[in-house]
């Protein structure tokens, strides 16, 4: 704990709101039982986690693996939705549309604002606008002409689908055969591709959770690399191969950049509001003190042992308190219950546990 990052106490969801709300949580492994997945990896670890923390909070949960739940108006109250990753361009934002078209409450952020943070090029956009340092990069839309001259310079360009997660599809060229080669293999796969220089450094991760309604910055986390030209893998992040020597995840507390990464981070956020959690990175290196803009994950990965996890530890929370301080957050939010009501169970819950 450091004093840019003071302890939360989290916020409560009332007995008579978990008897009252039912709750629809969708995730593509939802039902999980087993450890690794062969395709999803710890992904899958995930979604199980989520559920059980769910039920254990005491929740009337429903749940569901396919985004056809929604396709006729469900009998519940409000959607955790996780389903994130549907195998088409832009499926990011179905289940916010769906929940939108039923006028359901649900977990996270609008269709719209969902569209833009997972539009890296449109969030590069608005980086830019808000004078946050940001690579030069180029998006190639699947459709349009890939044109050399509007690629960005550098020895070493990387290159992914533009709404890529967890690194999936990602690659690296080194002149411009290789770029074109890489965008033409991302189109064939229907997706379109996001080209920018390669930075070498390590991540920092600044996890945003809303808290008495406000977006407020956690302990920042960084991914830290052993070999900072090292580029990372879906298959690393997911746990698909030994990653262990490579880079590690570590508490970053470097005053000077904490204090420069938090003011960019609020130059973003408003961007996004309202939202109840979302991921700012950026790409740090250390030696140098450049800071470069990455992107922004909304509804973006909770898991323990990841960054949002391991931040709330040093924060004070448990990931059981994590889980419903969001949750009970965008509760409030949405008008299901009151934070009058959600003080008066965060002061019985304290009493019952002194």
């Amino acid at each position: 704990m450091t004093a840019a990052f003071p302890p939360l106490r989290p916020t409560r969801i009332p007995d008579d709101a978990k008897e009252r709300l039912r709750l629809l949580f969708i995730a593509k492994n939802a039902r999980w039982t087993g450890g690794l997945h062969p395709q999803d990896g710890n992904h899958a670890l995930y979604h199980r986690e989520m559920r059980e923390i769910l039920e254990a909070i005491g929740l009337r949960l429903r749940i569901a693996e396919s985004y056809d739940v929604l396709f006729a108006p469900p009998d519940v109250d409000f959607v955790f939705p996780l389903l994130n990753r549907g195998g088409f361009l832009n499926s990011e934002m179905l289940l916010p549309l769906l929940c939108t078209r039923h006028g359901l409450p649900f977990l996270g952020a609008s269709p719209i604002l969902r569209g833009l943070s997972d539009d890296k090029h449109l969030t590069k956009l608005e980086a830019a606008a808000r004078h946050v340092p940001t690579a030069e990069w180029t998006v190639f839309r699947r459709g349009a002409p890939v044109d050399p001259a509007r690629c960005p310079g550098g020895d070493r360009l990387v290159i992914k689908p533009n709404a890529s997660s967890a690194s999936w599809g990602i690659r690296d060229a080194f002149d411009w055969a290789g770029v074109a080669e890489a965008v033409a293999h991302i189109h064939a796969e229907g997706h379109d591709a996001i080209v920018e220089p390669f930075l070498t450094g390590s991540d920092v991760e600044v996890p945003v959770i809303t808290v008495n309604g406000r977006p407020h910055i956690m302990p920042m986390m960084m991914f830290e690399q052993a070999d900072p030209t090292h580029l990372r893998t879906y298959q690393e992040k997911r746990d698909l191969v030994d990653r262990s020597q490579k880079y590690r995840l570590v508490p970053f507390d470097d005053p000077a950049l904490v204090a420069r990464i938090t003011d960019l981070t609020h130059r973003m956020i408003g961007i996004f509001a309202p939202f109840d959690y979302g991921r700012f990175e950026f790409r740090v290196d250390v030696t140098r003190g450049e800071i470069d803009f990455l992107e922004v994950n909304l509804n973006c990965n909770l898991w323990s042992q990841k960054v949002f996890g391991r931040s709330a530890t040093l924060a004070g929370l448990s990931q059981a308190d994590l889980i419903e301080t969001i949750v009970a957050e965008s509760l409030i939010r949405h008008g299901l219950c009151g934070r009058h009501e959600m003080a008066a169970a965060g002061t019985a819950a304290m009493s019952t546990a002194a």
